[in-house]
């Protein structure tokens, strides 16, 4: 449980502060950015499963999370669903369309299989757009129910909402601990280090890439149907290629590979982009060069500079082993006096 806590410090710290944050600031709009944080956290962290730890950059990703947003839309909207029963639905929607993607998308490596899922999710965004009967095209949809109460537990507030969120995050970065430190996991990071190796000793290689390729959707589109009940308002863009540079950025700043990458790029990004309002204009001119100095000189993020600072610092403070002289055994005073003698 120590070398757990001292691993892993930075998501328990800011799990806390998440917790005890409503109390400390009232502030409405601070709480309504941080809980768009979470629900963007959660999207990073299938983006964090797929390319951090199996090496397949999807680029479908934001295609996959407006996916979610407009099944549940449309399953509450236009056939008056309960709100729980479309989240499931949404989520075992994207999923399923995720499957009978990545069984052909998987049959390509490397920067074709990132090709190819941007045109996929390109796809996606044009479906949205033009499909205007089922999707309201451009005028999207609107009115869509925030989550239904469970018991006494009513969630119309915002701050209800937050914590409802918070719930789910904590659920997500749970599983994701679980995935990652399991057999399952390692496999993924095997197919990541070098898949011809992993196909040597038995492992199958597509199976557990179309494993990870729909999980990495499923959590897209939780995302996707939880961003839709909490801005009860929906349009194409949220498919767009621009959301899915921002996924990006937000998990290779962070630390991609990581487990606490995706909260801590998510956070920090999107707090200094709330911060910095006046230059928005001028925002790929700030985060572009940033961005590519971090890819540069730190690839694992802002978590993984500090996991290796930390490993250099616990690797100074390990004892040195001294060199202490052994005592003579009977055998071996025996043989020194025979041959002083000798």
């Amino acid at each position: 449980m120590i070398r757990l806590h001292r691993k892993h410090y930075i998501i328990f710290g800011l799990v806390i502060a998440a917790g005890i944050f409503p109390f400390l600031n009232q502030n409405e709009y601070w709480l309504h950015i941080l809980t768009l944080s979470f629900i963007w956290i959660i999207a990073v962290y299938g983006l964090n499963l797929l390319a951090g730890y199996t090496g397949y950059l999807s680029l479908a990703h934001a295609g996959f999370f407006a996916i979610g947003a407009y099944s549940l839309g449309l399953l509450t909207v236009k056939t008056g669903v309960n709100y729980w029963a479309a989240l499931a639905l949404s989520c075992l929607i994207t999923s399923v369309i995720g499957f009978l993607i990545g069984l052909i998308a998987l049959r390509t490596k490397e920067h074709f299989f990132a090709i190819y899922t941007l045109c996929v999710g390109y796809v996606i965004y044009l479906v949205i757009d033009k499909w205007d009967s089922l999707t309201g095209g451009v005028r999207g949809l609107i009115g869509i129910p925030a989550p239904s109460n469970i018991g006494p537990l009513s969630f119309q507030s915002s701050l209800s909402q937050y914590y409802l969120v918070l719930v789910f995050l904590l659920a997500t970065i749970f599983i994701m601990y679980r995935i990652v430190h399991s057999l399952t996991g390692r496999t993924f990071i095997a197919i990541r280090n070098s898949e011809e190796l992993a196909k040597t000793i038995g492992i199958s290689t597509m199976k557990n890439k179309l494993v990870v390729f729909v999980l990495s959707t499923f959590f897209a589109g939780l995302a996707g149907a939880l961003y839709a009940s909490f801005i009860r308002f929906i349009g194409p863009d949220i498919g767009y290629t621009t959301v899915i540079f921002d996924l990006l950025t937000y998990l290779l700043v962070g630390g991609i590979g990581t487990m606490a990458g995706p909260i801590v790029g998510t956070i920090l990004i999107v707090s200094v982009s709330q911060s910095l309002q006046f230059l928005q204009d001028y925002r790929m001119l700030i985060f572009g060069p940033l961005l590519t100095l971090i890819i540069i000189f730190y690839p694992r993020g802002i978590v993984g500079l500090f996991n290796e600072m930390y490993m250099k610092r616990r690797s100074r403070k390990k004892p040195r082993l001294k060199k202490t002289q052994t005592p003579y055994t009977d055998s071996e005073g025996l043989q020194e006096d025979r041959v002083k003698e000798g």
